[in-house]
């Protein structure tokens, strides 16, 4: 009777771990380039009373046998990485990628980090930079006193000066990839990291190696469907209170056990 309480209350704290994955997909549903996690289970280990496909007699064998599990845990977040839909802004530093790929950002550190937000910006010395003030790389740095910015599908920047109406090539974007995108670890800030999971990565031009597209003047929005979640929350509430009512009975049942003895 006792392994059913801890098998039940396994089976709680796997819920509430799904309900934090859940509650920040839902939290993250107007955040540019956020792709949703889901939560993996497995089942535990299983005491064996009766082993399947043991003999049973000289001609004869156990079917089945008896198998009694011990409950549930949570063994990954996985990171989907399904294109969400795309929006137009009109800001000619913001760029979706239409396809595969992330963009390169160069940390404080001199790392580089990863990500599919393309709300870019210009700093005090005209470099394409994150919200966050980290160097788009390869850096490009826009001229002072450009009246337009053009970045092509496949990733040329080009910008018109003024009194100039021909337009001139200051930069070429690159997309990387990753063999493993699910390996990354999540940084927050947008940003994502290079693991041993995701797999060194592979720099190419936009539109080529398999390296998705460039659409400028349009942000990719986060993939979280917020229908989805609420169900799939439904359902990790019920299997809560599922579990929560089995503990309930396998008290109810050992209390009774206790009060045979009058």
């Amino acid at each position: 009777m006792m392994r059913a309480l801890w098998t039940a209350g396994s089976g709680m704290v796997a819920q509430q771990a799904n309900i934090d994955v859940i509650s920040n997909n839902i939290a993250n549903v107007n955040t540019t380039g956020f792709k949703k996690s889901r939560s993996d289970f497995q089942d535990l280990m299983y005491q064996t009373v009766r082993q399947p496909g043991a003999n049973s007699g000289a001609d004869s064998q156990i079917p089945t046998g008896i198998q009694i599990g011990h409950g549930v845990r949570q063994v990954a977040t996985q990171k989907l990485y399904t294109v969400g839909n795309f929006q137009n802004t009109g800001n000619p530093l913001d760029m979706a990628i239409e396809g595969d790929g992330f963009f390169q950002v160069t940390m404080p550190d001199g790392t580089l980090a990863y990500t599919r937000d393309g709300s870019f910006k210009t700093d005090s010395q005209g470099r394409i930079v994150t919200s966050e003030g980290y160097q788009l790389e390869p850096a490009i740095a826009v001229p002072q006193g450009a009246t337009s910015i053009e970045i092509a599908a496949d990733g040329v920047v080009s910008v018109t000066l003024p009194n100039n109406t021909a337009s001139q090539e200051i930069g070429q974007l690159q997309l990387v990839r990753f063999i493993n995108p699910a390996g990354l670890l999540s940084m927050g800030r947008n940003l994502l990291q290079e693991t041993n999971a995701s797999g060194a990565p592979t720099a190419s031009n936009p539109g080529q190696d398999g390296a998705g597209t460039i659409v400028q003047r349009y942000l990719e929005m986060s993939n979280v469907q917020v229908v989805d979640e609420m169900v799939n929350m439904i359902v990790a509430q019920r299997a809560y209170e599922m579990n929560s009512k089995a503990i309930t009975t396998s008290d109810e049942m050992l209390g009774i056990a206790a009060g045979l003895k009058r």
